[in-house]
């Protein structure tokens, strides 16, 4: 008996009516996703690659005799076998180093991210570098792997001794063409793979002895932009940003990625040309956000001075429009006149050290 002396229904007797019969709970219904069903597994505290740490707990199935062997040459040394050389850069996510393979003196950038990443933030970045890894593109920093020690993640990459194309100025057409052609070829096979950058800028650019212009940093960056900095709130990262991802009632809420990444092409090629940030220096380098989000939204798009050749200034204005959709898609700016001419032959590259 309940108290007040009702009787508590039994199981598989009628009870009382329901006064809200329309009132139901749902099942929860399992989220569908696209990735993986097994997160790939984080290195073990020895200082593994991720994928040596995937095979050995058995989450992998024993690749073939051939498969085994070209894996094993796609491995990356262990981290002990890695010497520092010297520091090459450092941002708000991490520090970069010179280290050198102490077996086959081959030279390698090593990014040490900074802080403690949980657990999901761990999972996401093996993910992504797994994915990276199988990016084979000669215009696009290739990632080699990433080790973990202590609860630091360390990304190993190509390295590229020219470093950055930040504050360079190129001004000879010919050869900006060439550094245009190569990020456009990046970038486009990037977007075959349905892979966004996100980040494209100057810094993100790098060369090497050879004039062989790499892009770096994605993937990577744009999950810590998330996790560790909610805010996004570089200036350097919001000069390069699209109008429309600034202000999302530019095209009605609306955000291609891909058309993104070509305005962030499109503005820094500019500045190579101008050999400063085209909507104004102190903006790029020192302005305040208000200032700077106004001037990429509200203002015309930058173009290239009079003096320079109608291809180029076509080609600059194919990039920055304001309205997305009429911005030129990677693989279509590689059939410009400006970038479809002749291509100089690289410089020899330098003997290995």
């Amino acid at each position: 008996m309940r108290p007040g002396g009702l009787p508590t229904p039994q199981p598989g007797t009628p009870g009382r009516a329901r006064r809200r019969p329309d009132l139901t709970l749902p099942m929860p219904k399992r989220e569908v996703t696209t990735s993986l069903a097994v997160p790939l597994p984080l290195p073990p505290p020895s200082s593994a690659p991720a994928s040596a740490s995937a095979a050995a707990a058995g989450l992998m199935p024993p690749p073939s005799a051939g498969a085994a062997q070209q894996q094993q040459q796609q491995q990356p040394p262990p981290l002990a076998e890695l010497e520092r050389v010297r520091r090459v850069g450092s941002g708000a996510g991490g520090t970069v180093w010179l280290v050198r393979h102490r077996v086959t003196g081959r030279p390698y950038a090593l990014k040490v991210l900074y802080g403690n990443h949980d657990d999901a933030v761990r999972r996401q970045i093996a993910r992504e570098i797994a994915i990276l890894r199988a990016a084979d593109h000669p215009s696009v920093v290739r990632c080699h792997g990433m080790y973990e020690r202590g609860g630091e993640l360390q990304i190993l990459l190509e390295y590229m001794d020219g470093g950055s194309l930040d504050g360079r100025r190129i001004a000879a057409e010919p050869f900006l063409a060439d550094v245009a052609r190569q990020v456009l070829s990046g970038i486009a096979y990037l977007h075959r793979r349905h892979i966004v950058h996100r980040d494209i800028k100057p810094s993100n650019l790098l060369i090497d002895a050879a004039r062989r212009v790499k892009i770096a940093d994605f993937g990577v960056g744009r999950i810590l932009n998330q996790t560790m900095d909610p805010c996004n709130s570089s200036v350097g990262t919001i000069a390069y940003m699209s109008p429309e991802r600034i202000n999302t009632d530019l095209n009605d809420g609306n955000y291609d990625g891909y058309a993104g990444d070509i305005w962030s092409f499109g503005l820094s090629i500019l500045e190579f040309y101008l050999g400063k940030f085209p909507f104004g220096e102190n903006l790029g380098k020192q302005g305040d956000w208000a200032a700077l989000m106004v001037a990429i939204c509200y203002s015309d798009p930058p173009e290239p001075p009079p003096t320079a050749s109608p291809e180029f200034r076509g080609f600059i204005s194919c990039c920055l429009q304001k309205n997305p959709a009429r911005r030129l898609t990677a693989a279509q700016l590689l059939q410009h006149p400006f970038v479809a001419g002749p291509q100089p032959q690289p410089l020899a590259a330098p003997p290995p050290s």
